[in-house]
């Protein structure tokens, strides 16, 4: 049961927790696509074939293992490697991916998103703590957190227990001291338990947990039950 006396920071997972993360990166990609038509007709041509496209994307993320956490630079790479088959010029890579970077921002909140984030940030430090590349200050609900930890800022993601403790000491606290509240049941809830945080696990889709014995603090639909839990929280 979720112990909410020994609450003293929150850290909150992003993406598929505060939007639907899979519309915003098909947008961005076909955003992406636009421009390519315009700037580098050939690698627009050659990113329309989704097998080919997929293939570079696979034969980049096992050239760059070690770089498994950053989502960018994945991303950077695999724009470059596609530019350099079609011919065109490696020197757009980095616009492109702006281009994309910036629409990948452009996110749409879940109903129940701002109305928590509101609530505990009014309360105690937030801290984002996420494996994508989503910027919170870009996105527009930066005025909510203290701090945000990513995967591509530490060099480890989630579920390694240190990203946890750096999203912890961001916050000024222990661990013990932190609720983290994520959708992936793997990386933020298996990873925050090991990290001895209390764990809410939103489970938007009613998944099974499939973890083991260990469970999360508490399990909930969406953010308004998890705030719930605070007899002061208004809908």
């Amino acid at each position: 049961m979720l112990d909410i006396s020994r609450i003293r920071a929150i850290t909150l997972d992003l993406d598929d927790t505060l939007w639907p993360v899979w519309p915003t990166i098909h947008r961005a990609e076909a955003v992406l696509s636009t421009w390519l038509a315009t700037h580098a007709p050939r690698t627009a041509a050659l990113s329309a074939d989704a097998e080919l496209k997929k293939a570079v994307r696979a034969e980049i993320n096992a050239r760059h293992a070690d770089r498994a956490h950053d989502l960018s630079f994945l991303r950077l790479e695999a724009i470059r490697a596609l530019l350099r088959q079609a011919g065109d010029p490696l020197h757009l890579a980095e616009p492109a991916f702006e281009v994309f970077f910036a629409e990948r921002q452009r996110v749409e909140l879940f109903d129940d998103a701002l109305p928590a984030l509101t609530f505990w940030s009014a309360r105690w430090p937030v801290v984002a703590l996420s494996n994508g590349n989503a910027d919170v200050h870009r996105v527009g609900i930066g005025q909510h957190f203290r701090a945000s930890v990513s995967a591509q800022s530490l060099g480890v993601a989630k579920p390694d227990v240190r990203i946890f403790e750096a999203g912890a000491a961001a916050a000024g606290v222990q661990p013990h001291e932190v609720l983290h509240i994520g959708d992936d049941a793997h990386a933020d809830g298996v990873g925050a338990l090991a990290a001895g945080m209390q764990v809410a696990w939103l489970n938007r889709e009613g998944q099974a947990w499939t973890h083991g014995d260990t469970r999360p603090h508490l399990e909930v639909r969406d953010l308004h039950a998890l705030c719930a839990s605070w007899p002061e929280y208004a809908l």
